[in-house]
């Protein structure tokens, strides 16, 4: 992961409302509690799915922390792609009392 001090990032209250966002947690992570509307890939599937990924436009990359977006960040920068690591994750997006959705119809988590 060269330059990573020089790949985009944005605060949870930075990302538009309207934003690509690509959650790149694991499947219970995501079952738990994510955003309405985001597209997921698990970071260890990036590599084989990235076609998936739309090329034309800022893809926001949101995991837990921060740790695995800023990989897939990393990783998507390389490949052509624009994407913004989405600083302080999910727990942030939780914090800043952002909507969340789960898959269950439970009160969404943060896992």
């Amino acid at each position: 992961m060269d330059n990573v001090d020089n790949l985009p990032s944005a605060s949870v209250d930075e990302v538009p409302a309207d934003a690509k966002i690509l959650d790149v947690r694991e499947d219970f992570e995501w079952e738990a509690g994510h955003i309405d509307g985001a597209q997921h890939i698990p970071l260890g599937e990036l590599s084989a799915r990235y076609g998936e990924v739309p090329v034309d436009e800022d893809v926001y990359v949101i995991c837990r922390s921060g740790g695995r977006s800023l990989r897939a960040t990393a990783f998507l920068a390389g490949t052509g792609f624009d994407p913004v690591n989405v600083l302080g994750g999910m727990g942030a997006w939780a914090d800043a009392e952002k909507p969340m959705v789960s898959e269950s119809g439970d009160e969404p988590t943060v896992k």
